[in-house]
């Protein structure tokens, strides 16, 4: 089992910067995979930042350049770094798990954290 718990959404302007934080109950180092998601009302969900083990984080064209995805493994958190952010950032963000392996794992998924981006 895993816990995860999203903490640092909220409204910021145009432009503005915000860190998300997602703290697992176990270490960062057991996961096959995480990720940030973010779904906006009447759209999908979709994949922010993420990577799996071993290899380099991934980012939707939609925020490179702006978004950082990071790990501290001493508190088995995650963050996303979020600058110069854009009305279309506003969504409900999402800490994603996967604990196992490539071929066989379990999702875990945060409670979601609201961002709002709006002047």
């Amino acid at each position: 089992q895993v816990q995860l718990v999203e903490s640092g959404g909220g409204l910021v302007q145009p432009g503005g910067s915000l860190r998300l934080s997602c703290a697992a109950s176990r270490s960062i180092f057991s996961m096959y995979a995480m990720g940030w998601y973010r779904q906006a009302p009447g759209k999908q969900r979709e994949l922010v930042a993420g990577f799996t083990s071993g290899s380099s984080t991934n980012y939707a064209d939609s925020v490179k350049g702006r978004f950082t995805m990071s790990r501290d493994s001493a508190q088995n958190t995650v963050y996303l770094q979020m600058n110069s952010l854009k009305p279309e950032d506003t969504a409900v963000y999402s800490c994603n798990a996967l604990l196992g392996n490539k071929y066989r794992n379990t999702e875990y998924w945060g409670q979601g954290t609201q961002v709002t981006v709006s002047s």
